[in-house]
């Protein structure tokens, strides 16, 4: 039988770990510096989750989702994005309870997309977000954006560009929606089926069409900044004025329309700039959800957000050139010559680990040049050889290989010469 990868999804081999390491850490030490807190929520939820929360006229919703049955007949869903999944934490354990608010939580791990495979688009991804819930200070939702913009900076990337929007609170949302539907219904039978579906449900999701993007009435929709309230309109300011205070350059894009049902106020997506990345420009998304906590059962707690795929970050990171640090060479390797050898490497290999050297040595019975070459390969600072002289004069020998420079060691010095030499490389 020939058994591959199912479609859409990847293997990420060790030669690629060690990228997807140094990105992750350097998220996390990002979410450190902001004091977001990392939670965990299971890689599948009750269907209801989604549906209600993401929104039954998403393309998420709609077809995309991977849903089962399981042995209690319940309707199960592998998690095809991570908000929903927090705000029902958030709900369920009364996080609205803690003393400090906003509660402010980061994610990171797989999601599930039943889609056309493309550069950096997987059914299996791997998705990082962060949300902040329980304040509606537009200083917030700055916040939010500076930290995704830091994490893109620090990561090397330089071709960004940010783009924002207001999607309005409710009161502008309902007035919108009315132009919208006076607008698309007359001609609504030159949209695909999913904007007819979409009209009466959700108009504004007509707008984030792909398929009909290019109809002329896109063009003329009413803009919902038209329609912005007194107070949506103010908030709006402040969050611009805030992003201006940071520094952090941004475009206003009035047909900036996220794909979920929740958005409210506030909306963004970070997008590639550079040479080379793809038709699809975006790394980032998100927004202000206002209205999600109540209608997963909890309060009326406010919260925004944003997801990004870990993918698409890398794959922006190869289109700007940036070389990532070697993080797989080895401390030391141990060649033994001899079976009596053998032994003690294999002690001496045990011992240098539990000082937090890395170690390794040879298991395939293999001479001493083939020893050497394996050194050479897994980019080794140091090699420890030992045969019968050593053995007899309780000591190895250890050579630099970056200088080919070597020396006889005591066994009980080892551990602090090997240490001297390695942490000077």
């Amino acid at each position: 039988m020939d058994i591959k990868l199912p479609r859409g999804t990847q293997d990420i081999l060790p030669s690629d770990t060690a990228k997807w390491q140094v990105v992750e850490e350097l998220i996390r030490e990002q979410c450190r510096m902001y004091h977001y807190k990392e939670i965990r929520t299971p890689v599948f939820e009750h269907t209801e989750l989604f549906t209600r929360g993401v929104g039954d006229t998403t393309d998420i919703v709609q077809k995309e989702m991977y849903t089962f049955q399981d042995r209690g007949n319940r309707s199960l869903t592998l998690r095809p994005e991570g908000t929903a999944s927090v705000v029902r934490s958030f709900v369920e354990h009364k996080m609205f309870g803690y003393p400090d608010q906003p509660v402010k939580l980061y994610y990171m791990g797989p999601m599930f997309r039943y889609e056309r495979q493309q550069a950096g688009r997987y059914r299996q991804f791997v998705q990082f977000g962060m949300e902040a819930i329980g304040s509606s200070d537009p200083a917030i939702d700055a916040e939010v954006i500076s930290l995704a913009m830091s994490i893109y900076k620090r990561a090397g990337l330089k071709s960004l560009k940010l783009v924002i929007n207001s999607l309005g609170d409710t009161e502008s949302r309902i007035a919108h929606r009315e132009a919208l539907v006076n607008h698309f219904e007359p001609h609504i039978e030159e949209f695909c089926s999913d904007c007819q579906n979409r009209l009466q449900k959700n108009p504004l999701r007509i707008l984030d069409c792909k398929i009909d993007r290019n109809n002329p009435l896109m063009e003329t929709a009413p803009s919902l900044t038209d329609y912005l309230n007194e107070e949506s309109a103010a908030y709006f300011a402040k969050v611009k004025e805030y992003l201006t205070m940071l520094n952090i350059d941004f475009e206003v894009d009035p047909n900036l329309v996220r794909g979920l049902d929740y958005y409210n106020h506030t909306a963004f997506e970070i997008m590639s700039t550079a040479e080379g990345f793809g038709a699809i420009t975006t790394l980032a998304g998100g927004g202000r959800y206002n209205g999600l906590v109540a209608e997963l059962g909890g309060p009326d707690s406010p919260g925004i957000g944003y997801a990004m795929s870990i993918e698409r970050l890398l794959l922006a990171m190869e289109a700007e050139k940036i070389e990532f640090p070697d993080t797989t060479s080895l401390d030391v390797y141990l060649v033994a010559m001899g079976e009596e050898a053998k032994k003690k490497v294999t002690e001496l290999t045990f011992e240098l680990r539990k000082h937090k050297i890395s170690a390794d040595m040879d298991y395939l019975e293999r001479k001493v040049k083939a020893q050497m070459k394996s050194a050479d390969r897994l980019k080794a600072k140091a090699v420890i050889v030992i045969g019968e002289d050593e053995l007899e004069k309780q000591s190895v020998m250890l050579k630099d290989l970056s200088t080919g420079t070597q020396q006889l060691v005591p066994f009980t010095s080892l551990i602090d010469e090997v240490k001297k030499l390695t942490e000077a490389k």
